[in-house]
Formats: C-alpha cells, sequence, structure tokens
C-alpha cells in the first residue's frame, strides 16, 4: 500500500466557474436526420447498410460496466440502448431507417431500466420503421436481397459479423431459386468516418463544453495539489468536478508526479506528491458523446526550479508554434513539423543534444525525449476516426476538424548523459484545436499554460 500523506489543513476551495446561462443542447433530431440523408446519398440507392449498437461488457461476474454506446451508431441514431441494429435502405418505399431494439418487458425494466421498445423507436428516435430484435434473423435477409452492396464495418463486433456472414452466404445459397443476394461488401466506416472528421455547429458547441467542463478541472487540481497529497486525491478532485457538470472520463485521467510524468500512459495514480517535482495531468471528459483531452504540467509546491522551467519553456514554444501552424490550407504533419523544430532547437540550447537542428531532426535524435506525435483528431472519441493521409499525402487541414496539439519532453532518472537536475522531470502541455475557416480557435484556453500565470494561480490557493 502506498504511504498515506500526512495531515495538512485543506486549502481554501475555489468556485468552479458556473456552468453557462444557456444550457448547451445536445444534438437535435433534425441533424441526425441529416447524418442518415448523408450517408444514404453517398450508398446509393442499390445498397443497404447495417450497423449494430455496442454490446454490454462484463466488468466482473454478474456486473456490467457503465453502458457507452458506439460511436457510429450513435452519430447516426442517437438510440442509447444495447441489444439493437440500425439498418438504412436507400429508396425503401416503407421507410428507409430501420431499427431492431428490444422489446419492452415489465419485469427486465424493473431490474434494468426502461426501454424504448419498438414503439418508442419510432415516436422518440425518429426511425421510419421499427422491429423487435429477436426477429432480425426473420426479416433483415429479405431486406437485404436485391440489394447489390452491404455496407458494414468488418472487425469491431466479430459475434456480429458471423450473423451478417451468414445472411449473405444465406442468401447465395438460395439463388438457384432465384433469390438475388448482394455480390459485394463495402467498408461502412470509409464513408462515415470522413463524415465524423467534419463537425457541425452543434458538435462544435458540444465539444466547446466538455473544453470548459475539463478547464475548470484542471484549474482546481492547480489549487488543490500540494506536497503530501496522493495523486488519486488529486484524481478525485478532476472526476468531481467532472460528474458535477454531468460528464464522464472521456479515458482514465494521468496523473503522473515527478518521474511517473515520464510514462506516457501512466494509470497507477497513487504515489505520494513530493516538495520539489512537477505533476502532470492528462485528463479530459465525455459531453454529450464528444471528449475534450487536456494536458498541463505544474510544479506540486507552486514553484517551478530553474531546471523544471527551463524544459517547461521549450515545451510551450512547440505548442504556441504547433497551433500556429493550425489553419486550412497547411497539413496535417505541418504542426508536428513546427513542434519538432522548437523541440530540437531548444535541447540543444540546453545541452541535451548535441549537433546541427536539421540533422538532429533528419536522424530523428529528438525522439530519445519526444517519441510521440504532437497531436490526433478530437470528436466523439478522445482519439477520434479519420485519415490522416490520403494516399502517399499528408490530409490538409479543413474548417470543422478538431486536433489535439500537445509536444512533450520526458527525461527518465537515470538518463545517460543527462545533467542530473533534468532528470525525472516529464513535461506536456496539450490544448483541443478548431480549425477555422481564418485560422483556429483554441477551445482549452481557459487553463493557464504560461509558467507565470500558472504560478500566479497556485498561490492563490
Amino acid at each position: 500500500m502506498p504511504r498515506m500523506p500526512r495531515k495538512r489543513p485543506a486549502p481554501p476551495r475555489r468556485v468552479a466557474n458556473p456552468p453557462p446561462a444557456v444550457p448547451v443542447r445536445p444534438i437535435s433530431r433534425d441533424e441526425f436526420r441529416r447524418r442518415r440523408r448523408q450517408l444514404m446519398k453517398t450508398m446509393g440507392r442499390d445498397s443497404i447498410a447495417i450497423l449494430p449498437a455496442a454490446p454490454i461488457r462484463l466488468r466482473n461476474n454478474d456486473v456490467e460496466y457503465a453502458y457507452r454506446q458506439d460511436s457510429d451508431f450513435h452519430y447516426l441514431t442517437g438510440f442509447p440502448e444495447p441489444e439493437a441494429v440500425a439498418v438504412f435502405v436507400p429508396g425503401r418505399e416503407q421507410g428507409e431507417y430501420l431499427l431492431f431494439v428490444r422489446e419492452r418487458d415489465p419485469e427486465r425494466e424493473t431490474w434494468d431500466g426502461r426501454r424504448a421498445g419498438p414503439e418508442g423507436a419510432t415516436r422518440d428516435h425518429a426511425a421510419d420503421d421499427a422491429f423487435p430484435i429477436n426477429d432480425i434473423d426473420e426479416i433483415l435477409p429479405g431486406l437485404m436481397e436485391n440489394r447489390a452492396k452491404v455496407f458494414y464495418t468488418v472487425g469491431v463486433n466479430r459475434e456480429f459479423d458471423q450473423r451478417v456472414v451468414g445472411w449473405v452466404n444465406a442468401l447465395r445459397a438460395q439463388a438457384k431459386h432465384g433469390r438475388h443476394p448482394p455480390y459485394e461488401m463495402v467498408a461502412l466506416e470509409h464513408f462515415l468516418h470522413d463524415m465524423r472528421l467534419y463537425k457541425s455547429r452543434a458538435e462544435i458547441e458540444l465539444m466547446r463544453e466538455a473544453a470548459r467542463i475539463a478547464a475548470r478541472a484542471h484549474v482546481r487540481a492547480m489549487h488543490f495539489a500540494r506536497p503530501g497529497l496522493n495523486e488519486y486525491q488529486v484524481m478525485a478532485e478532476i472526476t468531481h468536478e467532472f460528474a458535477a457538470a454531468r460528464a464522464d472520463i472521456s479515458y482514465l485521467p494521468i496523473v503522473g508526479g515527478g518521474a511517473n510524468g515520464c510514462i506516457l500512459h501512466y494509470r497507477e495514480n497513487d504515489c505520494e506528491l513530493k516538495d520539489g517535482e512537477l505533476l502532470l495531468i492528462d485528463a479530459g471528459c465525455e459531453f454529450e458523446k464528444y471528449a475534450s483531452d487536456i494536458t498541463r504540467t505544474f510544479p506540486v509546491n507552486g514553484r517551478f526550479s530553474d531546471a523544471q522551467r527551463a524544459l517547461y519553456d521549450v515545451v510551450l514554444e512547440a505548442n504556441q508554434a504547433a497551433i500556429a501552424r493550425v489553419k486550412p490550407g497547411n497539413d496535417w504533419n505541418a504542426p508536428h513539423e513546427a513542434a519538432v523544430q522548437v523541440l530540437t532547437a531548444g535541447l540543444v540550447r540546453l545541452g541535451l543534444l548535441k549537433g546541427r537542428v536539421s540533422a538532429l531532426i533528419k536522424s530523428q535524435a529528438y525522439r530519445r525525449f519526444y517519441m510521440h506525435r504532437t497531436g490526433h483528431w478530437l470528436g466523439m472519441d478522445v482519439h477520434d476516426v479519420g485519415d490522416y493521409k490520403l494516399g502517399d499525402q499528408w490530409r490538409v487541414l479543413e474548417p470543422g476538424m478538431v486536433l489535439t496539439i500537445e509536444p512533450g519532453l520526458y527525461i527518465p532518472p537515470g538518463a545517460k548523459g543527462v545533467p542530473r537536475r533534468f532528470q525525472g522531470i516529464g513535461i506536456r502541455i496539450e490544448d483541443d484545436v478548431l480549425v477555422t475557416k481564418d485560422g483556429c480557435s483554441v477551445l482549452t484556453a481557459d487553463v493557464p499554460k504560461d509558467a507565470d500565470e500558472i504560478e500566479a494561480l497556485m498561490a492563490t490557493a
């Protein structure tokens, strides 16, 4: 067991920023309808798309994880329940959007909660038609008949993959009796994920709110942290702020003090915070299925040492240089190239790398201290969908795309040839950035990242 922190009087709490006066609206029925129309227009009238809901997953014996709907399924339907399948049949006279769902069951609803049932699927979720999920084997093959293409994502739900293949093969086996099976399987995600890459106004507002909530949590953590506390206590402050705003974690928070900040996906969060060390917090929330992703690094005692400040300012400069390259017309790799240029030059300036900056970049010598890329797409998933390259070329940034910018430097204890004052320091500064028509907007600007501003904020705790 980790040693418990020594008892100290709790610091005064800063009151969190109040929520916006006008609540952020969830995605409307009209927007879900527009998404389905766009997908079916892309598919063509001789096709059918099949999309299952996320399965229920067990946490341990007889206890389930909190249910989270599959992002693609939610993107097109907004339907929140498991054991459901969405089907899209362009041009079908009786209705193009169908849902197969669980039937109403008063006994099961007493234990597990309310169900929409087929009636609720049409009334409340705008399905053109809905059927009991137990009837899918009888109905769906008939819907697939006379359709040339089946749009489906293979590999996400392997059990359901077998059912789709079985339906297709059963139709093919009856071709000699005059039935017309589909002749082509098409990757649904290829089209759907490109749609998800471009965020609508409503989606951007939800992402702004997710960023605001996470920003309040990071500020709260800066006020709360001090030597002698434990990493998990700081994590509790963060998750409390999320829950108070009706948000969930978008990934397990990383709360790494000292050398733990050099572990990119640190998960234990169970060590004491020590005087003179930095604390790296990588934590974002999910609000109405849309994610934020923020990292800040700050001194546990509220003051950067000279060595910490020297490295921190290099990472901050890299963060700012990368954000400056986020604008329409630049490609996906431009922010990374800018960050690498600044980080490498900074490492040379501090004596941690030797040689010409251009040669060190070409040889990737910087990867000893910076081993990941500068960002990823952000949206309904924290590592959101969308191609980074089209063919052999990096994708060009366009308005509506949202990405993270997260340069860092990681110098573990015992690093050879590194002065002791720099060892055990891990620093990452991560922001969520929206591409706009004129440049970009930093959604996470509410969290200070200038070293002087961080010290001033922590001095008020």
